[in-house]
């Protein structure tokens, strides 16, 4: 493979920083763009001061003015309390960001990879989702900003590519899990973990018997570059299609965390989807891609993860060092950065659903 500028739009998220990680491992040179409204900065501390490496502060709904010859768009808040917190700001970084990066992919010859979602399909009636199924989504209610916004993406990226031989590539990503994820995020995995660290009810949103399937997020990673690295320029599904329940990922939680947390059930948000498995027969037979990390091991590396960044926030011993450390490299064009480790933990806070 040879060794390119890559642009990750979105990076210092949960998906995006884990991908600028494994691309720099892969030799690439790479830069990482996010406005840090959900990611954030810390989550780039290992590889910061790699040579190779570049972290910018930087909104894809303003104009984009870097180089690049490979594109990932990661850029767009992924759970249901981020995306509905501004409605209007996530469609605007759907369909306006969208066409930014694509006028950026333009004037650089660049391939791109658009990072879409499972949630193109809504709640749907076709089990399990192949690629291509249209949907069943309403697109005037709480979910409609986030799932409509990806589809007017695909849509633009479709336009690009029939109008202006823009390459493309177009993952649609399905529950995603693993260490790097917000404490805070509203996402099932994180959720369910953090409140079974703490001894505290788990929440279900109904009766747990609507089912989602969870992969692994250095699966995704890969499958993500396998991907930009083909010549597919129609939407793929990247996700584990290993199927649970709502409720047996609880109890799964609570039987590794070993737990006291009982089972707290609460009303069903509106268009919570009710079935949700990827068919990936397309991955599996044009990118030689499937998911390898079985949900009782991810998990574990996830829950030690959380168990290590809650163990954080606890009150301090005596000599036990500050959280917060000042990173020696500023961001273009701000102040020198104080993060503290690790993200979202400080101020955790749980929000419903089950994406």
């Amino acid at each position: 493979m040879s060794k390119s500028r890559i642009l990750v739009t979105g990076g210092a998220g949960f998906i995006g920083s884990n991908l600028c990680r494994r691309l720099l491992e892969d030799g690439h040179t790479v830069t990482s763009l996010d406005n840090f409204q959900t990611g954030s900065a810390q989550n780039h501390l290992d590889y910061l001061k790699h040579p190779n490496f570049t972290v910018i502060e930087g909104d894809i709904f303003e104009p984009l003015e870097e180089e690049a010859d490979l594109i990932f768009n990661l850029a767009c808040p992924a759970s249901p309390p981020h995306y509905q917190a501004s409605p209007i700001k996530t469609l605007q970084t759907s369909v306006g960001g969208v066409m930014n990066v694509l006028d950026l992919a333009v004037r650089n010859r660049a391939r791109i990879l658009q990072a879409s979602t499972s949630e193109v399909y809504g709640d749907p009636l076709v089990h399990p989702q192949p690629e291509s199924y249209f949907g069943n989504v309403n697109p005037f209610g709480e979910r409609s900003c986030y799932d409509e916004g990806k589809r007017c993406g695909e849509a633009l990226f479709y336009a690009y590519n029939s109008e202006m031989g823009v390459d493309i590539r177009i993952a649609r990503i399905f529950n995603t899990y693993g260490p790097g994820m917000r404490a805070d995020d509203g996402r099932v995995v994180s959720n369910f973990i953090v409140q079974a660290l703490k001894n505290e009810p788990i929440t279900i949103y109904g009766d747990g018997s609507q089912t989602r399937s969870f992969c692994y997020v250095d699966d995704l990673v890969d499958g993500l570059v396998k991907l930009m690295h083909s010549s597919i320029d129609r939407p793929v599904n990247l996700g584990n299609p290993v199927e649970f329940t709502v409720r047996q990922l609880a109890d799964l939680v609570i039987e590794l965390t070993g737990s006291r947390s009982k089972i707290e059930s609460r009303p069903l948000p509106s268009d919570d989807p009710k079935l949700r498995r990827p068919d990936i027969s397309l991955a599996e037979r044009e990118l030689n891609w499937h998911p390898g990390v079985a949900l009782a091991e991810g998990l574990t590396r996830t829950i030690a993860y959380f168990d290590e960044g809650l163990s954080r926030t606890r009150p301090r011993l005596r000599g036990r060092q500050s959280n917060s450390i000042a990173v020696g490299r500023s961001l273009p064009h701000a102040e020198p950065i104080v993060l503290t480790l690790p993200n979202g933990f400080a101020k955790a806070g749980l929000s419903n659903g089950h994406a």
